[in-house]
């Protein structure tokens, strides 16, 4: 069954005009650290794929087929994938600015125990605090 163009024309812009004023709140944030700049992102690629949602609701009444619903799914992927690799690159930059000179500690790793369910904490070997290496 085909997208109902007009129920996709109405949902489009009503979620269009919600989302604008969600990026016109968030814009001042949008240079912000990792966080703020995530929350700026998302709802600047929800604005732009509500934009392609309408044009696909107009595209699938034009042309009776679905493909312009497809295309428009295609390009939020892109949109997401494309947000979440900005994200990563300022989250990775703010990291690494955070403590240029700070010693790593190595995970803890959780190691199961007695029975099936139960589990405890344990730190690497040779990494234990208080640990000499061999005493």
């Amino acid at each position: 069954m085909l997208p109902g163009a007009k129920t996709m024309g109405i949902v489009g812009v009503a979620a269009l005009i919600a989302n604008l004023v969600c990026a016109a709140l968030l814009w001042r944030h949008r240079s912000g650290d990792a966080n703020r700049q995530s929350v700026w992102i998302c709802s600047r690629n929800d604005a732009i794929g509500n934009v392609a949602a309408v044009a696909a609701a107009f595209g699938v009444f034009g042309t009776g087929t679905g493909w312009p619903d497809i295309a428009v799914a295609a390009i939020f992927a892109g949109l997401g994938v494309s947000g979440g690799w900005q994200i990563i690159r300022k989250a990775r930059v703010e990291l690494a600015q955070s403590a240029p000179n700070r010693k790593r500690t190595p995970p803890l790793i959780v190691r199961p125990s007695s029975g099936p369910q139960a589990s405890t904490v344990h730190a690497p070997s040779g990494a234990r605090r208080g640990s000499s290496g061999g005493s």
